[in-house]
Parts: structure tokens; C-alpha cells; sequence
């Protein structure tokens, strides 16, 4: 059965790739605005549900792969930075405190769908003006919820880390590969149905 990816993450494919996954690359375009009050955990397994079945209507006899990431510190999401003032506002934030980052991954077929939340607890250290500045000259913030990427430059703002690395890279893969090896996919290792 053919795996379908729902995402068009540099980072998802390289996961699934180095996984040993073959699949095939499909974004799903969604409307991802939630209603008023949602919780950000909710809302990511809400989300990745919603793209691996929007996929999976256009590929009915595939196995489709939705996931979806959020970054909230305190009771805020943080998304991608519009600009550069709101990716300094958002590290400005974030600075020597915890945050946690939610990914919501599902699989589905036409028979079958399954869905998790990981979470993970980040700690960065805290962060002088010149060093945000620094870190935003290198455009890395830019294309990335929370205004950083764990694993890039932004590595060296983290302090540590409680929970999967890979749900804040964007696809907890282990995980994933268990989720799908309930659908017969295999990757390097036989996770089984």
C-alpha cells in the first residue's frame, strides 16, 4: 500500500526518509483556524487529523501520514513570525523559560484511522538582545513556529528538553513508525501490525 505524507516539511521528509520510509510527498491545504477556546493539544491532533483525511479523500487507497506542531508558552500559541519584530518578541518571550511543544501526528486508511499528541517540555536559556538579534540575522526563525528551529542554530538557545526531540523537530518518529507499521508500512525496522 502506498504511504502518503501530508505535509511538505523539509524536516517530516527527512525523518521519514532516514526512517527507510518510501512515500510520496502531498500537502494537504486545509483551513487550520480553530474555534475560540480549543486547547493547543486538542488543536494539533485536531489539525493532523484534518490533513491526513483531506489527503486520504484524493488518495482513498492510500495510507496517509497528517501531522501537525504547535508552540505554546504559557497560554499562547506561537506561530510563525510574520516579521523580524515579531520573531524578536517571540524569543524575548521564551527567553530562560519552559514551553512546551505539541505534535499531532494520524494515520489513516479508507478503513481505519489512528491519531496521537506528543508532548515535549523545552527550557531555553535566557537570551540577550544581541544574541536574538544575532540568531534572526540568520533567517532561521523566520519559517518556523515559536521563532526557532531545534535543529538548526537554534539548537544552541536550549537549555534542555523533557520528552521527544523529534515532536519539536516536527514528527516524532518513533512513534510514527509504530502508528504505521499497524497499517502494514515498514521502514528500516518491522514495527508490526
Amino acid at each position: 500500500m502506498k504511504l502518503i505524507l501530508a505535509s511538505a516539511s523539509p524536516r517530516r521528509k527527512e525523518l521519514l526518509k532516514n526512517a527507510g520510509y518510501e512515500y510520496e510527498v502531498c500537502p494537504a491545504d486545509i483551513d487550520e483556524t480553530m474555534p475560540e477556546g480549543v486547547e493547543p493539544e486538542t488543536a494539533c491532533e485536531i489539525l493532523s487529523r484534518k490533513k491526513a483525511q483531506a489527503v486520504l479523500e484524493e488518495n482513498p487507497d492510500a495510507v496517509v501520514l497528517g501531522s501537525d506542531t504547535i508552540v505554546v508558552l504559557g497560554n499562547t500559541i506561537l506561530g510563525k513570525p510574520e516579521d523580524k519584530e515579531a520573531a524578536r518578541a517571540m524569543l524575548r518571550a521564551l527567553s530562560g523559560r519552559v514551553h512546551q511543544v505539541y505534535t499531532g501526528l494520524c494515520v489513516c486508511s479508507k478503513d481505519r484511522t489512528l491519531s496521537l499528541v506528543s508532548r515535549a517540555d523545552v527550557r531555553f536559556y535566557p537570551l540577550s538582545d544581541e544574541l536574538i538579534d544575532a540568531y534572526i540575522a540568520t533567517d532561521e526563525p523566520m519559517d518556523k513556529a515559536g521563532a526557532y528551529g531545534i535543529q538548526g542554530v537554534g539548537s544552541m538557545l536550549v537549555k534542555s528538553i523533557e520528552g521527544d526531540y523529534f515532536t519539536i523537530v516536527g514528527l516524532p518518529v518513533a512513534k510514527a513508525a509504530r502508528m504505521l507499521g499497524e497499517f502494514g508500512i515498514k521502514g528500516h525496522l518491522p514495527f508490526e501490525e
